[in-house]
């Protein structure tokens, strides 16, 4: 009888574990078959993690049928993944599901939102992506004759698209879904920048100026012909198309407000791009309050270093010097950008102080293109290929160097490169083991928070020993605290932009230029500045909460590595494994 019930507990054990298998082999093969389906909707997606197939492609992604695609995508995976039972599930496919679930019931619900009517603005919507990608700086390659080919067809779909915007504009027009004028008024000289007499004139004209050496004369001469063709009878009249309509006919009918909550549902759209920003159930009130204590947290701060220097005014003051004084900025475009080259190879040696794990890929400083200089925020990041043909890029913006401070440069080179987005990204996109959705995807709260925890880093990794340079940190971080206060403000709150304008100049060292572009970007991205100061607060919390349940324990390599080896995670679900993770080192 022993001998039956011990076979009979091993038979239950044996089922139990093929149980679990098949049911972690189901969340593998559905999240890599949605993630399948969702390159052919999203070729640029494809294109930009190094997958070539649908590199001819432009979809028209503010269209009704590709809206429906996406949208009935979207549900399909949803109830795919419920069928699954999660308790069957471990290890990293228990996140797996977890996150997935979470993120198909977060883009169901943006379909209740009409994103669609409102497809243009100045910070970076299409028409300005897709220059990034005809210059041939972008992710879509010109290495073979290939990819000058495919980037034709690529330019039928972008016809599609921009009169797709015009017929979209027209829709949320009639239905009150309008941008704010000063929105548009930046985006009008971003699409003329386009409308150009001579092919040779256009951003467009840089994959023919630098043809690889290995094209034959005869392919040269056929694609130079074709890509005059295609920049003076299809890029140019949809630029100038799409420019002429946002001049003569909707400018007329943009809004003088400038808050989200202006708009029908407003309130809830805002309230859900809080939620999905910063992937918390934090309240915009609650976000504003927690903004009002930071500015006042870090002001006290930046007090501690004026005593240091020996400056007895206020802050006020302070700011005047740090805005003003010459020995803080570059008179030359390029000694800016080799300023950051050199802090790149002085960072590189110091990481190893504090991380484990580094990132195979590199990266290399850029100026931002005078087209969208002028929109642009001051630093940038865009990822390096999965395959290592393309480095990570660190996008400097080098427009007005009156509003680019030398104290602000060590602190933007933490954020946007190295121990920042680079790092981070670059890790990420190797880690080989996890599906393809979590290598390649991404949330703004982790990414930015990254970002803004990475900045922090700096005393400990050897930098900011100018105390300009860490009055610089506590200036960067003073003005994701100061967006908490203004983007709750501009679209909870009915604040103007002139409202958010005077905060910033009250509250921190911050010059027209960049108040301006910066004001505006948080006009037409309701939400998104959010993610940066929420999420590093929230890994801040964590690694202080791991320092005292840990004590000796404490490693703050290995804490990095619990923090960037699972990919961009939802804040609570970061939570749960750093905890997890305290409790198994008890």
């Amino acid at each position: 009888m022993k001998q039956i019930a011990h076979l009979c507990i091993l038979l239950i054990l044996f089922i139990a574990v093929n149980l679990a298998a098949e049911e972690n082999q189901q969340v593998k093969d559905t999240v890599e078959n949605y993630f399948e389906e969702l390159l052919k909707l999203d070729p640029f997606m494809a294109t930009s993690i190094g997958d070539k197939r649908y590199n001819d492609q432009f979809p028209n992604s503010i269209g009704p049928e590709h809206r429906k695609k996406m949208e009935n995508l979207e549900k399909e995976y949803l109830a795919r993944i419920k069928t699954l039972d999660a308790s069957q599930l471990t290890g990293q496919d228990l996140l797996t599901y977890e996150i997935f679930k979470r993120d198909r019931e977060i883009q169901i619900e943006a379909y209740r939102f009409p994103n669609h009517l409102l497809p243009v603005d100045q910070s970076g919507s299409i028409p300005s992506f897709f220059a990034l990608q005809g210059s041939g700086e972008g992710s879509h390659p010109f290495k073979t004759v290939k990819d000058y080919e495919d980037f034709l067809r690529r330019i039928d779909g972008f016809e599609v698209w921009m009169n797709q915007a015009i017929v979209n504009m027209k829709e949320g027009a009639g239905k009150d879904y309008v941008q704010p004028a000063v929105v548009m008024e930046k985006v009008l000289p971003q699409l003329k920048a386009h409308v150009v007499q001579n092919p040779e004139e256009s951003i467009f004209w840089g994959p023919i100026r630098n043809f690889p050496k290995s094209f034959n004369q005869e392919d040269r001469k056929r694609l130079t012909t074709e890509y005059q063709n295609a920049i003076q009878n299809k890029i140019v009249p949809a630029y100038r198309k799409l420019h002429d309509y946002v001049r003569d006919d909707y400018m007329k009918k943009t809004r003088p407000t400038v808050g989200l909550n202006a708009l029908p549902e407003g309130a809830a759209w805002y309230a859900y791009n809080v939620k999905s920003y910063t992937t918390t159930d934090l309240t915009p009130e609650q976000i504003h309050q927690i903004g009002l204590a930071e500015v006042k947290r870090i002001h006290d701060e930046m007090r501690k270093v004026m005593k240091e220097v020996g400056f007895e005014e206020d802050l006020k003051a302070f700011f005047k010097i740090a805005n003003e004084d010459p020995r803080f900025y570059y008179t030359k475009r390029e000694d800016l950008l080799n300023g950051y080259r050199q802090l790149k190879e002085k960072i590189r040696p110091l990481l190893p102080k504090l991380f484990d794990v580094m990132p195979k890929a590199d990266y290399e400083v850029r100026a931002v293109e005078e087209f969208r200089e002028k929109s642009a925020s001051g630093g940038s990041y865009d990822s390096a290929s999965p395959d290592g043909s393309r480095p990570g890029v660190f996008y400097v913006n080098a427009y007005d160097l009156s509003a680019r401070p030398k104290w602000a440069m060590e602190a933007l080179s933490l954020h946007e490169a190295a121990p920042g987005h680079h790092f981070q990204i670059a890790i990420q996109q190797e880690l080989d083991n996890l599906p393809r959705f979590r290598r390649f995807g991404g949330y703004g709260a982790f990414i930015e928070g990254w970002g803004l925890y990475a900045e922090s880093l700096g005393k400990e990794l050897g930098v900011y020993t100018d105390p300009y340079q860490y009055f610089g940190s506590l200036n960067a971080e003073l003005w994701r605290a100061i967006r908490l206060v203004v983007d709750t403000g501009l679209h909870a709150k009915d604040w103007t932009r002139e409202d958010v304008l005077n905060y910033m100049y009250e509250n921190s060292a911050v010059k027209e230029a960049r108040a301006v572009s910066e004001a505006e970007r948080y006009i037409s991205n309701a939400g998104q500045a959010l993610g940066y100061k929420i999420g590093q607060m929230k890994i801040r919390e964590l690694r202080e909460r791991a320092e005292k349940a840990l004590g000796n324990k404490f490693s703050v390599r290995e804490f990095h590595s619990q923090v960037l080896l699972d990919g961009a995670l939802p804040l609570d679900v970061l939570e749960r494994k750093i905890d997890r993770w305290i409790q198994s080192k008890k």
